[in-house]
């Protein structure tokens, strides 16, 4: 079966081909300075690093090179699994270093991987949401200095992510950009793997939207062609007051600099799930989504936002229009 990598995480085919689509020219979303400025951004980065190094940590301990080959991975990955880990602490000291008594303490961790298969899948996820994390937040960065020193982290985030995704035999680059994703989004993400913070710890002043839950399904999603549902998706949110049973809900999907608006509609019986029936195939100079593509619940159509994202962060592995596996 084909699942969404995070769970949290009756219109037709005529409304899915007249999408809403953002251009390059908009790719904005709340990429305006935190409270605390630069400080936060980078206890905000060091949050991610803790999780990145405990997730590697957890995995070269759990599972031998022995384990990594007889999962189908090459001889060389788990030794190259360690330097990735090597790369997550390097980063972890250096920016606790440079934060030096302001730095966040780090909280507690549980990650659902139960195998080697489920732990290269998640790191594929995590590796890709650290692009997009840095990506995002190097719009709202003050001192200018900081940024190629961000920048020069971004760079080896990027080479963790095509060298896991290679591995999977998915695209290492599926699309000529990446995705950024402002800090709730991305805190949102995270949010689903902390269990607790140490005693006494300032919280950074981010929130997680209400999870979404991509229902699992047993085809590839391509785009151009697959469904989506996602569970319970409007009974959670009208019961937590976020819309009416009447109000116009849509999924809008993040691909590299693209945005994608897909109207949305309650299955029969009302389960109070929601779905769309087909994943967007780009057109009007857009490239179709492709590779890790996010996905929150909207009440807006037109310019989503936090203020109008009603539940995500979700994630999708799509494939190009007629191409279910690039390798």
């Amino acid at each position: 079966m084909r699942y969404s990598l995070i769970p949290a995480l009756a219109l037709g085919a005529t409304l899915v081909s007249a999408l809403p689509l953002e251009g390059r020219a908009d790719v904005a979303q709340d990429f305006n300075p935190p409270p605390g400025g630069d400080t936060t951004i980078l206890n905000y980065a060091l949050t991610l690093e803790y999780l990145e190094r405990k997730f590697y940590a957890e995995g070269i301990a759990n599972y031998s090179q022995a384990d990594f080959v007889k999962a189908g991975f090459p001889d060389p990955f788990y030794k190259n699994l360690k330097e990735i880990y090597y790369d997550e602490q390097t980063h972890v000291s250096f920016l606790a270093g440079a934060l030096g008594p302001a730095a966040v303490s780090e909280a507690t961790y549980s990650f659902p991987s139960t195998d080697p298969k489920s732990f290269v899948a998640l790191s594929s996820v995590l590796e890709g949401v650290g692009v997009s994390a840095y990506l995002g937040a190097a719009a709202a960065i003050a001192d200018k200095t900081y940024i190629p020193i961000a920048g020069s982290i971004l760079t080896v985030e990027s080479r963790h992510s095509s060298y896991i995704r290679a591995a999977l035999g998915e695209s290492p680059f599926p699309k000529p950009f990446d995705t950024p994703l402002d800090f709730n989004q991305v805190y949102s993400l995270a949010a689903q793997f902390i269990t607790g913070f140490a005693a006494g710890a300032a919280p950074l002043p981010f929130k997680a939207f209400p999870p979404l839950v991509i229902q699992a399904s047993q085809y590839y999603y391509t785009a151009g062609s697959s469904s989506v549902t996602f569970t319970h998706g409007k009974t959670n949110a009208v019961k937590a007051g976020l819309i009416t049973a009447d109000t116009p809900v849509y999924a809008v999907l993040f691909s590299g600099l693209d945005k994608y608006y897909v109207p949305v509609y309650e299955t029969q019986g009302n389960s109070g799930d929601f779905k769309f029936d087909k994943l967007p195939a780009g057109g009007d100079g857009v490239l179709p989504p492709t590779g890790q593509v996010y996905v929150v619940l909207s009440t807006s159509g037109t310019a989503v936002s936090d203020a109008n994202t009603i539940s995500g962060v979700g994630i999708l592995e799509v494939s190009p229009p007629g191409d279910r596996n690039l390798f």
